[in-house]
């Protein structure tokens, strides 16, 4: 939030008139997040900008109260004729300034990327300080009178985001960062021990339940086999029993030839 006593410069009173010339009077929030505005207003509420303006478009309490005040009231005149009332100039009203192109072309993504750019071109192994970024840029870039404070506040901002690396105050491009490659965060980490953990342990009962399935698939393959050869047994004893049967059956028809014959010869006697 911004300090209600620190004195407004050139540069925000214009960003706050062009601002309004956008967006409208009232519409602060939108003026602060404007991404043209907002690197000259960040450090601003909307308080700040209300009461800003107020003073600058002569509202109550502002500069335009005072010019009222300074209007002559007429005085009764001397010989009873009517007074005359003299009629207050008016100034014509300033033009409302905008932003110069310069300013207009140092968005947040422009800071980011020349402050990406420095340290890539410095390539110091512990990191740049801020009066070497600070340095390059300017040696290379025509840059505005607020271009040191916004460079402050954008590299806090990509150390908070993890973009940059600050390490005893230098600044270096963290090691993913140059790769393309982000680093997976604790709970990250957590979540995919615990998914792999859990994958394993799924692959494993599978692959015992596989197991079990097979062995007891081979151990009625084995008790079908062993059927197998005892019915081929049984048929086999089968047909060895038919042929003993069929042998008893001629060795007893021979033995009543027999004996009939035997019977025959010994009848006469």
């Amino acid at each position: 939030m911004g300090n209600p006593k620190q004195k407004w410069t050139a540069e925000e009173e214009e960003a706050l008139r062009a601002g309004v010339a956008k967006y409208g009077k009232g519409n602060w929030k939108s003026i602060q997040r404007d991404p043209e505005l907002s690197p000259l207003l960040f450090a601003r509420s909307n308080i700040d900008l209300k009461d800003k303006w107020r003073n600058l478009s002569g509202g109550p309490g502002g500069h335009g109260s005072r010019e009222k005040s300074r209007t002559s009231k007429p005085k009764p005149s001397t010989d009873g004729s009517t007074p005359q009332t003299s009629v207050p100039v008016k100034r014509n009203a300033l033009p409302k300034p905008l932003i110069d192109d310069l300013s207009k072309s140092f968005a947040p993504n422009w800071y980011n990327e020349m402050i990406i750019e420095a340290l890539s071109a410095l390539k110091e192994p512990n990191g740049s300080d801020n009066r070497a970024i600070v340095s390059y840029i300017e040696q290379r870039h025509e840059v505005p009178q607020t271009f040191r404070k916004q460079l402050c506040s954008r590299l806090k901002r990509l150390v908070a985001v993890e973009k940059l690396e600050k390490v005893h105050n230098r600044y270096k491009i963290r090691k993913e960062e140059r790769f393309g490659t982000k680093t997976p965060s604790p709970k990250q980490k957590g979540v995919r021990s615990k998914q792999l953990h859990i994958t394993c342990d799924a692959v494993e009962e599978a692959s015992v339940n596989a197991a079990y399935l097979v062995a007891e698939a081979e151990n009625k393959s084995f008790v079908a086999a062993e059927a197998v050869k005892e019915a081929e047994r049984v048929s086999k004893m089968a047909e060895d029993m038919d042929s003993l049967l069929q042998l008893a059956k001629e060795i007893f028809e021979t033995c009543n030839i027999l004996h009939y014959n035997l019977e025959l010869i010994l009848l006469p006697y």
